[in-house]
């Protein structure tokens, strides 16, 4: 990875790491806690891809093993990350940009299910019991209703963050073509199809084609002469 993605990877993981611990695990919320580390690979897997999501994911979830009050075996929940943001990376869209916010929040339900789905199967290979006398059904539901009722308030920010400090062409809008290519854009807009700058990016693109088109024209009127 680069130093700037390892940069800013670290400083929003330990910043949710420190949130999570200080305020969204003292709510005392029935079922499950909100996983604010989860969202923060979740956003960043889907910008850096599969092989930055897993790192990333692996590195969260050390951070979260090493953290007090933790009370699991140091690396079982950095195994739950690693897989979360590979998988998480793998739904990256080529192109940049996110159509709609169907897809985000159907990948952060799935990694709230998934990842308390495979904690608890770690758990139970090591002798911990714990999710079963809570209730892994009720587990399951708040895990995912939380993530999903968080996850508007944290992913994007974090996609743009990304896409910002990756100096990465496609966090600008495209002004010849008129459109916005962010790939938090399709969420933040919700399918709706926000363009920024679409007047002045089209005049600039006329006018260059316009320019391009007697640039030609006066090449072609040459050979003619010749």
């Amino acid at each position: 990875m680069r130093v700037n993605r390892i940069l800013l990877s670290s400083a929003l993981v330990v910043v949710a790491l420190m949130v999570q611990v200080s305020v969204l695990a003292r709510l005392h919320l029935p079922g499950a806690v909100p996983d604010l580390p989860l969202l923060t690979v979740l956003g960043l897997a889907m910008v850096y891809g599969h092989v930055g999501g897993a790192f990333v994911g692996f590195g969260a979830g050390l951070l979260a093993d090493l953290v007090p009050p933790a009370d699991h075996a140091a690396g079982r929940y950095a195994l739950v990350l690693c897989v979360i943001g590979y998988l998480a990376g793998l739904v990256k869209p080529e192109t940049g940009r996110l159509k709609s916010a169907t897809g985000p929040m159907m990948v952060v339900v799935a990694a709230a299910i998934g990842s308390t789905l495979l904690y608890a199967g770690i758990g139970a290979l090591v002798g911990d019991t714990a999710a079963r006398h809570v209730g892994l059904d009720s587990l399951l539901f708040t895990a995912g209703l939380y993530d999903l009722l968080l996850a508007p308030f944290v992913v994007p920010g974090i996609m743009a963050l990304a896409r910002r400090a990756d100096n990465d062409p496609l966090a600008e809008s495209n002004s010849g073509a008129g459109k916005t290519t962010d790939i938090s854009s399709g969420w933040l807009s919700s399918g709706t199809g926000l363009k920024i700058g679409g007047q002045r990016g089209g005049l600039g693109s006329l006018k260059t084609r316009a320019r391009t088109r007697t640039a030609r024209a006066g090449r072609i009127k040459g050979v003619k002469r010749l």
